[in-house]
């Protein structure tokens, strides 16, 4: 059975998942990698959500303010043994969730082009492709998406 959990950055399971997935980026964005890992600390994240299957962590997700009407979803991850199961999904919709909860219009993210999973996840789930944002302006192997959450 999977569930979800709201928390914050404190959460061990969450800190755990975290680091599995910045072993992950640091494999696909190879030097790229620190470029990108200056922009994904954890500390101090106040809303990230964590799901489980029968207990078991397996995927993670946050969300951080980036605009007065929109969060910026950070930290998506899901462990190998939970993939296509639907897990990535449901933490993002828990987040999308959240962030309307919290009165904030849409949400944004950026994901790597080598990231052709996440890329697909974000289509699927309505995101809309925008112009590269903020510190990816510019950024080749950047890809950032939109939601309105209307």
């Amino acid at each position: 059975m999977l569930t979800t959990i709201r928390t914050n950055s404190d959460n061990q399971d969450f800190i755990e998942l975290v680091k599995l997935l910045d072993a992950d980026l640091a494999i696909r964005d190879g030097n790229e990698h620190s470029f990108y890992a200056q922009f994904n600390k954890i500390d101090k994240i106040k809303h990230a959500v964590v799901a489980y299957e029968n207990g078991v962590p397996m995927g993670c997700g946050a969300i951080k303010e980036y605009a007065p009407d929109a969060m910026e979803v950070k930290r998506m991850y899901t462990v190998p043994a939970g993939r296509g199961k639907g897990i990535a999904t449901t933490v993002l919709a828990a987040l999308e969730a959240w962030a309307k909860e919290l009165n904030y219009a849409k949400c944004v993210l950026e994901t790597g082009k080598k990231q052709p999973e996440a890329i697909e996840l974000y289509k699927k789930s309505g995101y809309r492709i925008i112009p590269n944002y903020g510190q990816y302006v510019g950024i080749e192997n950047s890809v950032c998406f939109e939601k309105e959450l209307g």
